[in-house]
C-alpha cells in the first residue's frame, strides 16, 4: 500500500475528484507544455455531468488559466469516471494530447505513467496482513505506522491537523446563503450556538459534533480550504470527531496526531482495496469511509486494541453500504453536508458497539470493503455522482412542476 499521506490533501472544495483533482490535473499539464499558447479539455463522465455545480470548470481553468473547456456527455466508453482529455497547440497545431484520471480524493493518474503516489509503503496489502503482522511483532498497529512512514510522517499529520481544526472554526463563526443557486443557508453556527433546554450531556455531544461537521462541509460548499478525509465531498465526518474529542474532551494533540494516523491507515485500506471515489461507488465510497476512518480514530483515542479498532470500522462501514451518490442540482450540498454529521455520530455507535462486542464477530474489515466495492459497481450510473437519479431527480422534477 502507498503512503497514508495520499489519503490526506489539502485544497479548496467542493470535491477532491472534481476541484482538487481537476486542478492539480490542469497544473501538471501545463507545466510539462509551458510553450503552447492554447489549450483545451475535455470533461466525460461524472465530471461532465456534474462539473459546473461542483466547479470542474473554475477548477481548471485556475490551473491552467485561458483554457478552453468541453463537456462530452455522450462517450460512455470511459477507462474511469473522471476522465479528462487534454490537448496543448502551438500555433494551431496540436503537440501535446494526454489522457488524466481523478481517481478520488485528490489524486490524479497520467494514462501510461507511474506516479509519484504509487511508492509502496506498506508491503501488507489489506487489513488482515496488518492485522496477522501486528499479532506476529506483538507491535500495536501505530507502531506499525510510525516504523513504515517514518517520522516525517508527524510533521505532516500536524500540518493536516491545523488545516482541520481552522475549517471547523471558520465554518462556526461563518454564516448566510451557499454559492450554487440552492439558497441553502449555513447551519454550523445555528447548530452551535442553539441549546436546547434541560439539554442533556448526550443531546450536547451530538449536537456539538454535528455542528463541527456542518461547519467543515459548509466551508467545503463554499470552496474553501479544507483536507479531504478521504474526500472533499466527506471532509466534515473525521474533523468533527477529532475536534470535539480535542476541544470538548480534552484529548491533547499528540493522541490526536495518533488517531490521524490510524484512520489514515483505514481510508489507504479501503482506497487500496476498492475505492473513495463517488463517481465510482457511489456515496458509500466516500462517506462510508469517512466513517470508518471516524470510527477507528475514536477507538484509538479510547485506546481499545486493533481487534476492536477494526470491529468499529467494519460496522462503519457495513452499514453505509448501499449509500447513493446523488447530488441535488450536482451541489455538494443536499444531501452532503447533512450526511457528513449523520456519519459522524454514526461512527461514535460503531465504537460503542465494537467495545463490547468484538469477539463475536463474524464479519472482517476487508469481507466489508470488498462487499462496498462490489456493491459500487453494480451500482447504476445514474446513483455515481451524475445527479441523474435518486434524490436530484425526484428534487429537480418536484421543482418543474
Amino acid at each position: 500500500m502507498k503512503s497514508i499521506t495520499s489519503v490526506y490533501k489539502i485544497g479548496n472544495g467542493p470535491s477532491s475528484s472534481h476541484t482538487v483533482g481537476p486542478f492539480h490535473a490542469a497544473q501538471t499539464f501545463g507545466e510539462r507544455y509551458p510553450d503552447a499558447d492554447a489549450y483545451e479539455v475535455t470533461l466525460f463522465g461524472s465530471l461532465a455531468f456534474t462539473g459546473e455545480g461542483h466547479g470542474t470548470a473554475k477548477a481548471i481553468r485556475e490551473g491552467l488559466p485561458g483554457v478552453k473547456i468541453v463537456f462530452n456527455t455522450e462517450e460512455t466508453d470511459l477507462p474511469h469516471p473522471n476522465t479528462m482529455r487534454f490537448k496543448a497547440f502551438r500555433q494551431g497545431k496540436e503537440i501535446a494530447s494526454t489522457r488524466i484520471f481523478s481517481i478520488g480524493g485528490g489524486s490524479i493518474r497520467i494514462e501510461n505513467e507511474a506516479s509519484a503516489e504509487d511508492r509502496e509503503v506498506y508491503p501488507q496489502k489489506n487489513f488482515s496482513e496488518i492485522l496477522s503482522l501486528c499479532n506476529q511483532e506483538n507491535i500495536s498497529i501505530l507502531q506499525l505506522i510510525y516504523i513504515l512512514e517514518g517520522a516525517a510522517l508527524r510533521e505532516y499529520l500536524k500540518k493536516i491537523w491545523h488545516v482541520m481544526q481552522a475549517s471547523v472554526e471558520r465554518g462556526l463563526c461563518a454564516e448566510g446563503i451557499l454559492p450554487g443557486g440552492l439558497n441553502l443557508l449555513r447551519k454550523a453556527k445555528y447548530l452551535y450556538d442553539k441549546r436546547c433546554y434541560n439539554e442533556s450531556a448526550d443531546v450536547t455531544m451530538n449536537r456539538l459534533i454535528a455542528a463541527y461537521a456542518y461547519a467543515v462541509s459548509e466551508e467545503n460548499a463554499a470552496e474553501n480550504l479544507v483536507v479531504t478525509a478521504p474526500t472533499c465531498g466527506s471532509c466534515g465526518v473525521l474533523p468533527s470527531i477529532l475536534y470535539y474529542m480535542s476541544h470538548d474532551r480534552g484529548f491533547p494533540e499528540d493522541e490526536i496526531l495518533d488517531a490521524l494516523a490510524v484512520a489514515g491507515l483505514i481510508g489507504n485500506v479501503i482506497r487500496t482495496n476498492a475505492s473513495i471515489s463517488g463517481a465510482e461507488c457511489g456515496c458509500q465510497a466516500e462517506i462510508g469511509s469517512a466513517c470508518s476512518m471516524a470510527a477507528a480514530a475514536i477507538a484509538t483515542l479510547y485506546g481499545l486494541n486493533i481487534d476492536q479498532i477494526e470491529y468499529a470500522a467494519e460496522i462503519a462501514m457495513e452499514h453505509s453500504l448501499g449509500l447513493t451518490c446523488d447530488p441535488v442540482n450536482g451541489l455538494v450540498q443536499i444531501p452532503c453536508i447533512e450526511r457528513n454529521a449523520v456519519a459522524a455520530m454514526r461512527a461514535l455507535s460503531a465504537v460503542n458497539l465494537s467495545r463490547f462486542l468484538y469477539t463475536t464477530r463474524k464479519i472482517s474489515f476487508d469481507e466489508v470493503v470488498a462487499t462496498m466495492y462490489r456493491t459500487g459497481l453494480d451500482m447504476d450510473e445514474k446513483y455515481r455522482e451524475t445527479a441523474h437519479g435518486g434524490l436530484a431527480q425526484i428534487y429537480r422534477e418536484y421543482a418543474e412542476k
